[in-house]
């Protein structure tokens, strides 16, 4: 990746999570302010601060560490651990003062606007953009390429697939329904014969591991962008060529010719290649990872098709869409706890959210992961650990139904034992990231 690739990936990463933190935050600060409740700092970012501005009682700035933000309310137990504040008698403005009900909405405002965030983004996308798809009908024509992880459950390359947990299928995306179920079946058409396919609940690791996949389309290919200083560019290969053989073999999807490169690292090999009304014959040099250095343009014999809505359609498959993140959060989290998969291969930190976010600048792909991210953090915030929001709800929640309210010195520390299992969990998605990385 270049360095412009990696400046824009950076900015995406800097813009959506600072625009989900800002929401977030946000919705405290708003809940907190129309209770009562005095608001001291409102930030984007942690610091050192780059600038601040006061407004009224409240301190708005910017953190030179975009990778977060805070809403700093009078007399709440929170990440600033200011102990002076909460040793001082209470006061009517502070967060301690209010009833448990008005402090439970404050704590669950960041996650409500999060929630509302991700669900406007996702009908607005899906009222202009619509909803492309990859017809099963296509895949079929060929049928599909069985990655290693396929091929050790018994899928072969060409199989067709006819239904999805015995359910017909019309639309490809709808094959990853198994990933995160636990008993899983693909009903495949080989030649002539019907067969189903178990997908063990242990899928989901397979996939995780770098580069090993499951199953794809089986895509036919040109030569697209030329990759400098790498042999196909050196052996003459240019832009919109079309290989047509290797070493003599026919050779039709890109798939296949990936195998052949592999199969032949650090050797040359003898592609045919049509240039326009040409036949050309071009040896090239593979290198030690099996590649000569093309970029190829995939699939132009498969056509996607769009589901297009109205404004009114929009809204409830927006919606549909929004949850079905936070479900599939919940899946997820439920084959970590039975063993199913392993966390390393499911938690990343932002280097993960700038590689899906990518080197390029597209308007849907950004706002679509946005709008995902937005759900997955009001979800993340949920859960149940001190000093992240449903932490605090739990608590609430107890002293709403005993009518006792844990003492400030409970809460300080439970507090200080959340902030080291966040950090845990922090330095453990970077150190998977840097793994991966280096893999």
């Amino acid at each position: 990746m270049d360095i412009v690739g990696i400046l824009v990936m950076t900015a995406q990463v800097i813009l959506g999570l600072s625009i989900l933190v800002g929401v977030h935050e946000l919705g405290h600060m708003v809940a907190a302010k129309y209770f009562g409740m005095r608001v001291e700092k409102f930030s984007i970012g942690f610091p050192p601060k780059i600038f601040g501005k006061q407004i009224g009682e409240t301190e708005y700035s910017v953190g030179m560490i975009p990778l977060g933000g805070f809403v700093k309310i009078s007399g709440m137990v929170d990440e600033s651990m200011d102990t002076e504040q909460m040793a001082q008698a209470p006061q009517p403005w502070e967060f301690r003062s209010k009833p448990a009900w008005q402090r439970l909405i404050v704590m669950l405002g960041g996650i409500i606007v999060n929630v509302v965030t991700g669900i406007a983004l996702f009908v607005f996308l899906t009222y202009v953009y619509g909803e492309a798809y990859l017809p099963v009908s296509e895949v079929n024509k060929a049928g599909i390429y069985a990655r290693e992880s396929a091929k050790k459950i018994g899928i072969e390359n060409g199989d067709k697939i006819l239904k999805v947990n015995g359910v017909a299928i019309k639309d490809y995306a709808d094959t990853r329904e198994v990933y995160l179920g636990s008993n899983g079946t693909y009903t495949l058409l080989r030649g002539n014969k019907e067969i189903e396919v178990k997908i063990p609940p242990t899928l989901l690791n397979e996939i995780s591991d770098k580069d090993k996949g499951f199953i794809d389309p089986l895509f036919t290919f040109k030569v697209d962008e030329l990759i400098e200083d790498r042999a196909a560019i050196k052996a003459g290969l240019k832009s919109n060529d079309s290989i047509v053989a290797i070493n003599g073999a026919k050779v039709v999807y890109f798939q296949y010719f990936g195998e052949v490169l592999k199969e032949n690292k650090n050797k040359v090999v003898v592609l045919q290649v049509k240039r326009g009304d040409s036949l050309l014959t071009i040896p090239v040099k593979v290198d030690t990872a099996g590649i000569i250095g093309f970029i190829p343009a995939l699939g132009g014999d498969l056509k996607t098709n769009t589901r297009t809505y109205s404004f009114a359609e929009s809204i409830p498959r927006g919606t549909y869409k929004s949850f079905k993140v936070i479900f599939d959060q919940l899946r997820a989290f439920t084959k970590i706890f039975k063993r199913e998969l392993d966390a390393s291969n499911s938690l990343g930190s932002f280097l993960t959210i700038g590689k899906a976010y990518g080197p390029v600048w597209e308007w849907f792909r950004f706002l679509s992961l946005t709008a995902m991210l937005s759900m997955v953090l009001a979800f993340m915030n949920l859960l149940p650990i001190p000093a992240l929001d449903g932490g605090h709800v739990v608590f609430l929640l107890y002293e709403m139904v005993s009518g006792k309210k844990p003492s400030d010195k409970f809460l300080e520390n439970a507090q200080k034992v959340g902030m080291v299992i966040l950090l845990a969990l922090m330095v453990f998605a970077i150190g998977n990231d840097i793994f991966r990385v280096f893999k």
